[in-house]
């Protein structure tokens, strides 16, 4: 969320931004805040000024009543202001209900508004903008054929999707035997990856309040993502990102604290709404999956530079256990309204011949800081917003789509790097079952 005062400074920066994310129909929204802004500091004004003209009325009547003992004409003075005051008290209650009403219309279109993008930012409508940078690791397609995830999980005997649909409907799944246990060796080991990085360990709530929700992400995504507890004021998490964040909401952080450097394990839970193509079904675009992330609060100088450390530490990641990725940064059409940057790491697919999403690195500025109120008090006892960045370490199960493919041999075994091998009790290959 931007600050009121840039948007009013800088009303034509804010409406070129909105049109590089292709999102004109917003556009009216600028005008539209900036005359309520003002009627909100008119309002605002006027409250003050008849609340200390209050003050010297009050002791006016006072006086006045002091002198009416020896001068009578002075009650009659003071009957004349005290009507004042009253007239002034009924004005004053309308411009308090006029303050809040005004102030509640502010927040919900400042809450719309995107977030000014960071200048490196390619611009494009959609993700088919999005520009690869670099890629990490030799693409390999091999001479034998590589089948769908789910016929190599169920070669394991690893996945039940039938079970699954009769327990909880489509986007649920069983993960069995060595598949199971090859996904929690992937959690596990991308935790230690994380902890030898430096960040702390942590395991949040998996449901957080509404003013959280609203504070972390745009009503967009939560409406596409978020799955509401009926008749309590909690949502399951869609990532722990989202508890992550709001661990700090209404908090003064000291400077000499920063970098907080988090990384979390969580189940995640998510609507995804819209139609899913072939290569959706399976466990690639699910309801419920698991996942390791690291989060970022900093000073507003460092975001870009944990930015670039976050990004890379997937890459590294991923690495480590042989699968090719590449990074591709996102276009200003695909950013979300609070995110200044972003970019995808994209793990190769030898069965598609292409790569797809397994990470994803935002930087958001102090977009969340300003909802959520995550304030730092400099060295000079000054106060600021931080900086919030986040990072996918690993999620499977999607994560092993990507690492099943890569790694399965022509008769169906599947090789595991030597990273993993202490977490897989020493297994050096899975064998298949059937």
């Amino acid at each position: 969320m931007l600050d009121i005062r840039f948007v009013r400074e800088n009303p034509e920066a804010v409406k070129e931004n909105i049109r590089k994310k292709f999102q004109e129909d917003k556009l009216p929204l600028v005008d539209e805040v900036i005359k309520l802004d003002a009627a909100l500091r008119a309002a605002i004004q006027e409250a003050d000024e008849l609340r200390s003209n209050r003050k010297k009325l009050s002791k006016q009547v006072g006086m006045l009543m002091g002198q009416a003992k020896k001068d009578p004409s002075k009650a009659q003075e003071a009957e004349a202001v005290k009507a004042q005051v009253s007239a002034q008290a009924d004005r004053l209650k309308q411009l308090e209900e006029q303050e809040s009403d005004l102030q509640a219309k502010v927040t919900k279109i400042m809450m719309t508004i995107p977030q000014m993008i960071d200048p490196s930012v390619p611009i494009g409508p959609d993700d088919s903008a999005n520009v690869e940078v670099a890629r990490f690791g030799e693409p390999v397609v091999p001479d034998y054929e590589i089948p769908y995830h789910t016929q190599i999980m169920e070669s394991f005997g690893g996945i039940d999707l039938d079970s699954a649909g009769r327990v909880a409907g489509n986007g649920f799944y069983y993960l069995m035997g060595d598949i199971a246990r090859l996904h929690e060796a992937v959690i596990a080991y991308a935790r230690d990856f994380m902890i030898g990085k430096g960040f702390t360990y942590c395991i949040p709530p998996f449901m957080i309040r509404g003013n959280v929700v609203t504070g972390v992400m745009s009503f967009a995504e939560m409406d596409a993502m978020m799955y509401k507890i009926e008749g309590e004021d909690l949502y399951l998490i869609g990532t722990s990102e989202h508890s992550m964040i709001g661990k700090f909401i209404d908090q003064i952080v000291p400077e000499a604290s920063l970098p907080q450097t988090l990384t979390s394990y969580s189940p995640c839970f998510r609507k995804e709404k819209g139609a899913h193509g072939i290569e959706e079904r399976g466990v690639y675009r699910i309801h419920q999956f698991e996942k390791q992330e690291m989060v970022v609060i900093c000073r507003p100088e460092d975001s870009m530079d944990w930015y670039e450390k976050m990004w890379r530490y997937s890459v590294e990641l991923f690495q480590s256990l042989e699968v090719p990725v590449r990074q591709l940064e996102c276009c200003s059409g695909d950013l979300a309204d609070l995110k200044v940057k972003s970019c995808d790491i994209e793990a190769w697919s030898p069965r598609q011949k292409k790569y797809f999403e397994v990470c994803s690195c935002s930087n958001l500025g102090d977009a969340q800081a300003r909802r959520l109120k995550i304030r730092v008090r400099g060295e000079d006892g000054k106060l600021y917003l931080a900086h919030t960045l986040n990072n996918t370490v690993v999620a499977p199960p999607r994560m092993l789509i990507a690492f099943l493919e890569n790694h399965l041999q022509a008769d169906g075994t599947v090789t595991i790097p030597k990273v993993l091998q202490p977490y897989m009790g020493g297994t050096e290959v899975l064998v298949p079952k059937q």
